[in-house]
């Protein structure tokens, strides 16, 4: 009987281990159409006809436009990672550094940056680790990614020492920046602004596991964890917005759409009611997964510009 068990034990770890591996393949490494069936994409809402007028500027006509150049950073854990550096001529010492979301790159946040540009920001488009022109071979969800942007803080104030930093991402680059903000900053990071970031990863593909596949947590969220410390060095459950922005001593706001059907509308109250640094909240009415922009057209940066104005100069 004990030999019976033994082997029902080996026969399941080996069957969770394996669907641990598939699992991290499919949500953790980059390349190929896999990692697809977690983009956003096909879970935006169809605009309404009577929405804000779009701001026409074509974002790739800008940005080559720009004085824009690539500037380089290694990852302490020996990654090369790659960034946009785009001056403003009338910046002064105003930064930020703008984040993108699950499986992108920088250039999925140029229209963002051309929004920062009128503010009068420099701006700072990193790839994340595994994404773009930055080497890497798994997405590190915000939770690898932190340390990496703490490095591009310190870059910028070798360029710029005085620098006031602003923080700004969307979806996993909202996940990104929350995570950052429990970490020890400088006080040169004067405001955060993420949209549609998640509580977790642990949270997010286990929503995405049941949503998807109609699969429960346990056991593949268990051992998909465990294949994620083996070979990405990190569990999902540690990769978490709700304890770092607990810790946070940073303004930030907190935005999300209503209808984000890929990353729940639910989770902007937990980590607005988490965070215990300076805060606002803003639900966009109707808006899907990272559409709040599209949705309030211009108001959406006048709002971030308000909030941020109250923080830095």
């Amino acid at each position: 009987m004990c030999v019976i068990i033994c082997v029902f034990l080996v026969v399941m770890t080996a069957a969770g281990f394996i669907a641990g591996n598939y699992f991290y393949s499919l949500a953790l490494q980059p390349g190929g159409d896999r990692s697809e069936v977690f983009r956003a994409d096909h879970n935006r809402i169809e605009l309404p006809a009577d929405m804000p007028p779009q701001d026409p500027r074509d974002e790739e006509a800008w940005y080559e436009q720009s004085l824009h150049e690539d500037v380089y950073s290694i990852s302490g854990d020996g990654l090369r990672l790659h960034a946009s550096r785009i001056p403003h001529p009338d910046a002064g010492k105003r930064w930020a550094i703008l984040c993108h979301g699950y499986s992108c790159s920088m250039h999925h946040m140029i229209r963002s940056a051309m929004f920062f540009g009128d503010m009068g920001f420099n701006i700072l488009l990193p790839d994340a680790r595994g994404c773009g022109a930055s080497e890497g071979d798994y997405y590190g969800m915000g939770w690898q990614d932190r340390p990496d942007i703490v490095g591009w803080i310190n870059k910028i104030l070798e360029w710029e020492p005085g620098a006031q930093i602003v923080l700004y991402g969307v979806s996993m680059g909202g996940a990104t920046v929350m995570m950052v903000s429990g970490e020890k900053l400088p006080p040169n990071v004067k405001a955060i602004v993420e949209d549609c970031g998640y509580t977790s990863a642990w949270d997010e593909f286990a929503y995405q596991l049941k949503g998807i596949f109609k699969l429960p947590p346990f056991p593949i969220m268990h051992f998909s964890s465990l294949v994620t410390r083996l070979r990405a060095g990190y569990r999902l459950g540690e990769a978490s917005a709700v304890d770092q922005v607990a810790k946070s001593t940073t303004p930030t706001l907190f935005i999300h759409g209503t209808q984000d059907t890929f990353v729940p509308f639910s989770m902007l109250q937990q980590v607005y009611d988490a965070c215990n640094a300076p805060k606002q909240l803003c639900a966009v009415e109707g808006a899907g997964h990272a559409m709040a922009a599209a949705m309030l057209g211009a108001e959406y940066w006048v709002m971030v510009e308000r909030f941020i104005g109250q923080y830095i100069l």
